[in-house]
């Protein structure tokens, strides 16, 4: 599994390997990436990236001879960060191979170097599996990770890191971590578990005030088997004889952004927008659309968070533009770039932020986010209690749900799709 909020897409048409590692130079190298940047680097800081300012660094930085690979490879490193984006980054060989493998830690986190005020580069926990091996442990969004097994990470890129987290399943690796930027920091015995684990939580819980069956599905990531999972859940559901549902996204960070896009097309109809994804060119955008009819057409609750990003959002905002759900919550993440990942000839690679996501009704994800339809569930016909979550971040004694679905479905029927 690569990066949970990144869509990987390995390039080779344009820059095929046709030397030897050993045949390249380290200008040539250096070069390489350069170029990437230049034709496809999508700059969605506050730095304005200009083509023009990039050929004075190329310049800057080939107007000496470079005399070893590690020295390219640095100065690749610095050349990336100096876009500002934390997404786009430099992979060594070994990095670089693990990507292109789908390679896990084990322990359900994925690592990011992240630079403070210093400059210095950080290991951060962004991205985390509810109830997944570290989140159980203790581990929080957010996390400073600070030794594996006593050995320091500092310096390290978070592939290393993660290659040091990875071991055989079931065994035991010991971390450190700082809570926070300020937090206590506090070691931790995380147990591997290597194999994916099903991301779907339901049930069916009976309405009243003459609400009919409601069917709950929480959805904690978007991994491999995220649309199966859900699939055979709300078809079981509607067999139970739920007519309304609500799909809990909270503390859903992401994942596989496919699987996602796959999600949302269950509840749309043919040819209705998913998303649609912008590139460099603001007038070439590519818009992915629904290619079967809808599986699901009863009203549907989506709830959200701040920590509802990436896949999450693509999901509730193709639901939401399409009239096909109400948003219920609090605003969205706001993570909506892409991603891809490109070989060098050296073996290397680099990740390069080339696109982002736009909702249906053409809202830029990107920190942005989504807003809510309603802040809190309208409460004026009935409620129910779902049974308490096991280790539900919110610690909450039980999780209260207090929804009128007639409120919802007014909403609902009074929603008209703009243009799209």
């Amino acid at each position: 599994n690569a990066s949970a909020e990144e869509l990987i897409c390995i390039e080779d048409e344009n820059y095929s390997n046709d030397k030897l590692p050993d045949e390249v130079t380290n200008e040539e190298i250096v070069e390489e990436a350069w170029q990437l940047v230049n034709d496809a680097y999508l700059d969605v800081g506050r730095r304005h990236w200009s083509a023009d300012s990039w050929l004075e660094r190329k310049e800057d930085i080939l107007s000496s001879s470079i005399q070893t690979r590690s020295r390219a490879h640095e100065i690749i490193k610095k050349m990336l960060a100096s876009l500002g984006d934390p997404y786009t980054r430099f992979l060594s060989p070994a990095e670089f191979s693990k990507m292109a493998r789908y390679d896990m830690t084990g322990i359900g986190v994925n690592l990011k170097e992240i630079p403070d005020d210093k400059g210095e580069m950080k290991l951060k926990v962004l991205g985390l599996i509810l109830d997944g091996p570290a989140y159980s442990s203790g581990v929080k969004q957010g996390d400073e990770l600070l030794s594996i097994d006593g050995v320091d990470v500092a310096g390290k890129s978070a592939f290393e890191a993660s290659s040091m987290l990875h071991g055989p399943s079931e065994t035991f690796v010991d971390i450190m971590v700082k809570h926070g930027k300020c937090g206590p920091v506090e070691s931790i015995k995380v147990k591997r578990q290597s194999i994916a684990r099903p991301p779907v939580f339901y049930q069916l819980r009976q309405g009243s005030g003459g609400l009919g069956p409601v069917g709950y599905v929480r959805l904690k990531e978007f991994n491999a088997l995220a649309r199966k999972n859900l699939a055979i859940a709300m078809r079981r559901l509607q067999d139970m004889g739920a007519s309304y549902f609500i799909l809990d996204l909270r503390d859903n960070l992401g994942g596989l952004v496919q699987a996602g896009i796959e999600i949302a097309k269950l509840f749309l109809n043919k040819g209705e927008t998913v998303t649609y994804t912008v590139g460099r060119d603001p007038l070439a955008v590519t818009d992915i659309v629904s290619d079967t009819s809808s599986s699901f057409n009863a009203p549907v609750i989506v709830l959200v968070n701040r920590n509802t990003a990436s896949a999450s959002e693509i999901v509730a905002s193709a639901l939401h533009d399409n009239c096909r759900a109400v948003l219920v919550g609090e605003r969205t993440y706001g993570k909506g770039l892409i991603q891809s990942v490109f070989e060098l000839h050296d073996g290397s690679g680099v990740v390069i932020t080339v696109g982002k996501y736009v909702t249906p009704n053409r809202l830029d994800i990107n920190g942005n986010g989504i807003d809510p339809d309603f802040r809190n569930l309208p409460s004026k016909i009935f409620f129910f209690t779902f049974l308490r979550y096991r280790r539900y971040r919110m610690n909450e004694m039980y999780i209260y749900i207090c929804a009128a679905w007639d409120e919802a479905s007014r909403y609902l029927s009074k929603c008209h799709k703009k243009p799209q």
